[in-house]
């Protein structure tokens, strides 16, 4: 039983990719370990926004933005910006595993520091590390991490004293700095997704991927949560995410709920979840279905899918039965 899903077989590299930068960002270093986007034109750009421009308005092909961490959560204003703000669809994501580094000028050292420069995302990820290890240094906002390490180098070059910055260690090699202290997330395992938009199609479905959808509620009412989650509950299909954001429309209150959930649109039990959730919900939007990182393996889901297909053969042949 076919929904008319179109999807769009990738078979050739995004020729211009936009990433947020500068050079020498985690985003970079996540896009380097995909060997075929490591091959195009790599665009840096000063924001995500920026980025997610870029792609809306044709001047890269594909863009390249971080949005999950381990310790953080949601990186909010990537995802608020695909659910408001754009018509694009993930394509792939990549995780990376997280090494923050301090790093200054080679004759500083860490009782020298009296400012840390980082993107808030980063320093809430090392913040006890930061209140015990400096606590009278004053932490300061950078665009990104490595914007955070060019400022820091450019600054001490011109002569200023004290200063640190929160970001990957090959950025120090970039631009001219020493580590002078190496992983200093406050919890291990420090890892964050990354994902790659376009305006394109759906990729194929590989056996091993992820959908991403928002549902916006028809009315806040007991049970509204529940009964969304029994659509996936009931076909057996995993949720790899679950979150709710304002709608920046509704006042108070109004929220939507973000939904990544294993499986792909052109499964039998997506589409079923999909089709219903549309029906009985309202406001969907598709964020895209795509191969999914890492190796796992084959869920229940998979198996379920066929058993719906069984059930739904069986239904189609009663209903031949009936009579003329």
């Amino acid at each position: 039983m076919g929904y008319g899903v179109t999807f769009l077989l990738v078979t050739s590299t995004p020729q211009r990719i936009g990433f947020f930068g500068p050079f020498g960002t985690f985003t970079e270093q996540a896009l380097l370990t995909q060997a075929d986007l490591a091959a195009s034109e790599l665009v840096p750009y000063r924001s995500v926004p920026d980025v997610l421009d870029a792609v809306a308005r044709g001047d890269v092909d594909a863009g390249f933005v971080p949005i999950e961490n381990s310790i953080e959560g949601t990186v909010n204003f990537t995802q608020d910006a695909l659910i408001f703000d754009y018509e694009l669809l993930i394509q792939r994501e990549v995780v990376l595993d997280i090494e923050h580094c301090l790093l200054a000028a080679s004759e500083t050292t860490l009782s020298d520091v009296l400012v840390v420069l980082s993107i808030p995302v980063a320093t809430a990820q090392c913040s006890a590390w930061l209140r015990d290890t400096l606590p009278n240094a004053e932490v300061h906002a950078a665009n990104s991490t490595a914007d955070a390490a060019r400022s820091v180098s450019e600054r001490s070059a011109a002569g200023e004293k004290g200063l640190a910055a929160l970001a990957p260690a090959n950025a120090a090699d970039l631009y001219g700095l020493s580590v002078i202290a190496r992983d200093i997330a406050d919890h291990a395992g420090n890892q964050t997704r990354f994902v790659l938009v376009s305006q394109r199609g759906i990729p194929q479905p590989t056996g091993h991927d992820k959908t991403g959808i928002v549902v916006f509620q028809r009315a806040d009412e007991p049970g509204s949560l529940i009964s969304i989650l029994q659509e996936f509950a009931a076909r057996r299909i995993n949720l790899s995410l679950l979150s709710s954001r304002p709608t920046k429309a509704g006042g108070l209150g109004d929220y939507c709920f973000i939904i990544y959930a294993d499986g792909h649109v052109g499964d039998e039990l997506m589409a079923d979840v999909l089709r219903d959730l549309h029906t009985k919900q309202g406001g969907v939007k598709f964020l895209g279905s795509y191969p999914a990182a890492g190796d796992q393996a084959h869920s229940a889901r998979e198996h379920a899918d066929a058993r719906w297909q069984d059930a739904d053969d069986w239904v189609a042949h009663l209903r031949t039965q009936i009579r003329g």
